[in-house]
Order: structure tokens, then sequence, then C-alpha cells
């Protein structure tokens, strides 16, 4: 039988880095291939290539036992593969069914046909079980309903080959469970997928074979039943990674942050909490409940209604004061907030900081050596790779990138660390890292505040979880207490 589809030695390369180097595996008609690897291994690259966003400069591809050689996305959609990006690529003002036309349109130059269209593609969702409101803008649902959108919307174009990347980073459990069964019925209709995700439970959950990836090149492929979150692991990174955070009980102190009906637009409705010096305080939530507008507020990056105090003191409105308060942000998005692209380390590892001693030298001018040491230390301590303090932040891995990040924000030593999806979108060895330095801060006296959409993050680190929906508060649990079902229930709205 023909296999859906085939790489065999796809190469390419980009000045200083090998990002594919003779890559070979084989997708099957009737199921899911997990591909995984840490940041940096080349799985992005790999599907970009498939998807016809980049060619292979070495290489060849079949398709259903045809040759295929895809310029761009449209040459892969006629070959009937689809691609779920991890960002939506959906027009934002469009209804649901026009999104799905975009690039289509049925009808003539002079008339578009949308009926015909919309028999299509409710055709199409009974087929598979799930239902879209098409007539409803795509800013106005929720992310799991947009998910099934660009789901939908490779399907209507005909995909035979679904490339799905990262597709449960922000969705609830629940949701996350009814992708799966999609992904499973869809297979048994003798289609085909590919499921690229950091989460090796999930991977474990939904996929008959799983490929791993390291260092741009293949390193195995396992059948599913044959394996373990363990082996996947070490395969990922090869050495031997801790799933599971180890730490002891938190030791609460004196209250470091205390909010009173602490209210930011344009969702977060009214919230009151505290967080203490020597605990973790874990809000989970489905994005788009608050919580970007709950960070913003409480760093100076958005105007709030409300009463905030730091220490007892009521916490100012600008960034800079945060800031020189002792407080310490890592953003949910590295790239926006967190880092200058183009900025090599050492100007990256003191952003924020810049204008004070030992940074600021003589006559206001920036200290070379104080800066080098500096970002030494941050590379050093943070384990970052490659070594180099003069490569700019864009030569490195996102799991590198959030390490000099996270690395600057917590050697300032601040009383308070208010981390924002802290992990997102990094591998399992970062993750492992990444986690350790904060139970470590945690149990050095500081406060943190840990906004996550990640439920196994929140449940391995939080000492208090809060869970948030339509911005508000909804539930107060404990670690004990809480369980991924119970979370997601309230992360949905329905009281647990």
């Amino acid at each position: 039988m023909k296999k859906a589809l085939v790489l065999k030695d796809i190469t390419k390369r980009f000045p200083l880095v090998l990002a594919n180097d003779h890559i070979s595996l084989d997708l099957e008609w009737g199921e899911v291939l997990a591909l995984v690897g840490e940041n940096g291994a080349g799985k992005s690259t790999l599907m970009k290539i498939v998807y016809g966003l980049q060619p292979p400069d070495e290489g060849e591809m079949w398709v259903d036992g045809r040759p295929y050689r895809p310029r761009s996305p449209l040459d892969a959609i006629a070959a009937g593969i689809g691609m779920v990006h991890q960002h939506f690529m959906l027009v934002e003002p469009f209804t649901v069914l026009e999104n799905l036309v975009l690039g289509l349109e049925p009808g003539s130059p002079l008339y578009l046909d949308l009926e015909a269209a919309r028999k299509r593609a409710q055709r199409l969702m009974e087929e598979l079980g799930f239902q879209v409101p098409l007539d409803e803008r795509i800013e106005n649902l929720p992310v799991g309903l947009q998910q099934r959108v660009e789901i939908l919307k490779a399907l209507y174009r005909e995909a035979k080959i679904l490339i799905l990347d990262e597709p449960t980073a922000v969705l609830t459990p629940q949701e996350a469970e009814e992708l799966f069964r999609f992904l499973r019925a869809y297979v048994a209709q003798g289609n085909a997928a590919i499921f690229i995700s950091h989460k090796l439970k999930e991977v474990l959950a939904v996929s008959d074979r799983v490929t791993v990836i390291r260092d741009g090149k293949v390193v195995g492929t396992v059948r599913t039943p044959e394996t373990s979150l363990e082996a996947l692991a070490r395969m990922m990174v090869g050495r031997e990674v801790v799933l599971r955070v180890q730490k002891g009980p938190a030791r609460p102190g004196e209250v470091v942050l205390e909010l009173e009906n602490f209210a930011a637009p344009p969702r977060l409705k009214g919230v009151s909490f505290q967080v203490r010096a020597g605990e973790i305080v874990g809000i989970a939530g489905v994005e788009g409940n608050g919580q970007t507008e709950l960070v913003e507020a409480l760093t100076g990056l958005r105007r709030h209604q409300g009463v905030a105090r730091y220490l007892g003191k009521p916490l100012p409105t600008l960034a800079r004061a945060v800031r020189e308060l002792g407080i310490s942000h890592v953003p949910e998005d590295r790239h926006a907030r967190g880092l200058v692209l183009d900025f090599s380390v050492r100007e990256n590892a003191i952003l924020g900081d810049q204008h004070r001693p030992p940074f600021r030298g003589f006559l206001g001018f920036l200290d070379g050596d104080a800066m080098e040491a500096h970002a030494q230390a941050l590379v050093e301590g943070f384990d970052v790779r490659p070594r180099s303090t003069e490569l700019s932040a864009r030569r490195f891995s996102g799991g590198n990138q959030q390490k000099i990040v996270v690395g600057r924000e917590l050697l300032r030593k601040p009383r308070l660390l208010i981390a924002a999806q802290p992990t997102r979108g990094v591998d399992v060895g970062a993750i492992e890292f990444i986690h350790q330095r904060l139970v470590e801060a945690r149990d050095q006296g500081m406060g943190v505040l840990l906004v996550s959409a990640d439920l196994s993050e929140v449940l391995n680190l939080a000492d208090r979880i809060l869970v948030m929906y339509e911005g508000r508060i909804v539930g107060e649990l404990s670690p004990e207490e809480a369980t991924e079902e119970r979370l997601g229930l309230l992360m949905a709205g329905i009281p647990a």
C-alpha cells in the first residue's frame, strides 16, 4: 500500500545552522504520527518544507506514491496537505464562513455563492462530529472554537494529510480530548495526521507512532504502546529528565502583593487575592479570560482600577517605577516584550536596568565590563547554549531565548516575580530547568505569581491555584484538591 507521505534525506541549511540533516521519515494512511524534539531540533523547518513554505536544499518527497516538491502552500493544498499553525491564520473581523472560503471563493467574479459553501461546511461538520457558528465573527469566538475553524478550513480544502503544530497550547483538557477524538475519527476514515507537541503525555494519548528529532537528525521512531514518557524525554534530550518538579512544602511569609477588586479593561472584571513571600500562586485559565490584562496592569503596562498593594504600599502605575521596587516580569510573549531580537545577549541581559549601577558608568555611558560580567553569569548560571554573549538573541532557539529572559529577571533577586507562560513553546529539557529555578526562587523567599495555560505546569509548581474565567476568580484550590478534570471544568465556567 502507498504511504501518505515519505521524506528521504531532507536537508536544509541556514548560515551557521544545519536545521535538517538528511531527515527521512514516513507517514502511513490511517495513522497519527507524532513529531517531537527540543527547541531548535528542526521540527518546524521540516514542516515548513512539507507545506511549501521553504524549499529543501537536498532530498526528495512523495505524497501517496507521487513525487512531491511544492513551491508554495498552494501546491501543498493541491496535494491534499493542510496545516493548522500554532498561531491561528484567521482574519478576525471576518465570519467563520468567510474565512473558510477565503482564496477559494465559490461562484463567479460577479457573484459569491456563500450558500453553496455553507451547505458544504455543514456537511463536513456533520461528518466530523463538531459544530462552529458559521455566521459568527472570528474575534468573538473562544480559542477552542477558533481552532475548530482552522481544522475545518483545512478540510474544506479537502486535506487528506493534516499537520497540527502545538494544537493544544491554548485548550482546556476537555477541549484537547475533543480534538483527540476528532483526530482518531479523521484517521479512521483513511486520512493521516502529523501531531507536533512538547506535551509528551498528549503525544502518547493520541499518536500511533512517535518520531524524535534531535539536532536536526532523526534519532528514532517508536510505536506508542512500546514507549513511555521517560523514554521519549531521554530520546529528545539525550539524558535522563526529571518530569516532575522536586519541591518541598512552601513556607509562606509576609504578604508581598495584595489585590482588592483589581480590574483592567477590557477583560479583567475584578479580582482579589494575595501572594506571600516564599510561595508560588498559580493562575489557571484558558487564554483570553483576563490573564493578560492582569499581568500588564500589575507591571505598569496597562491602566487599572481597584486596589493593588506591594509590601503594604500602593503599587505604582508606571512600568519603570514597578521595576525599581523590586518586581520582575517574565512576559507571555518573549519576542514582543522580553527581548530585542537584534540585540546581543549582553545587551538583552540588562534590559530594564541599563540606567542603574553597575551598568551605567562614567558620564552615563554603559560600562562594557560590567555588562559582560553580568551576561557571562547569566549564560553560565542558566545554561544558555551556545555559550556566547555576542550572538544576537535571534540566533538562539526558543528554549534558550526563554532562559535568557528568565535568567535576567531572577538575577535581579526581586521580592516578587510575575511569570506569564514561563515555558510556552519550550522543550522538555528547558521546562525542567526553568521549573527548578522557579522553585529555588520560592525557597529563597521570593513571592511568585505564575500565570499559565498549561495545567500540568500549574499543578506541578503552584502552592495555591486560582482559576480565572471571564475576568474573575471562580475557584481557589490547593494542589491536593486540584485535578486536571476539576480545573478544566472551572476553566470552562462550570462549577466543580
